[in-house]
């Protein structure tokens, strides 16, 4: 069960059996779709990627939208190294 929101959300389910004939349900994977920056962010020494994403949108759950936009496989990548500037995309909700 995914929080509404969830980046997952509107990712399809499925199922599949396994050896045992167990039935399993897991989601399909998520297919990132690239998206245009509105704004850039200069990264300050210490910051974290939900408070830009409550600054940017005034919800810090959707800190997911910043990493997507910004194709990176951890989320806290976006902000591992200070001055460097990342993408900021329109809120997808």
């Amino acid at each position: 069960m995914f929080f509404k929101g969830s980046r997952y959300e509107r990712v399809l389910d499925d199922t599949m059996t396994d050896a045992s004939g167990r039935e399993v349900r897991f989601k399909r994977v998520r297919f990132i779709t690239p998206r245009k920056s509105l704004a850039k962010h200069q990264v300050s020494q210490g910051e974290r990627l939900d408070h830009i994403a409550f600054r940017s949108y005034r919800n810090s759950e959707l800190f997911w939208v910043i990493a997507d936009a910004n194709i990176v496989m951890q989320a806290g990548e976006c902000v591992d190294t200070p001055g460097e500037v990342i993408g900021i995309p329109a809120s997808e909700i």
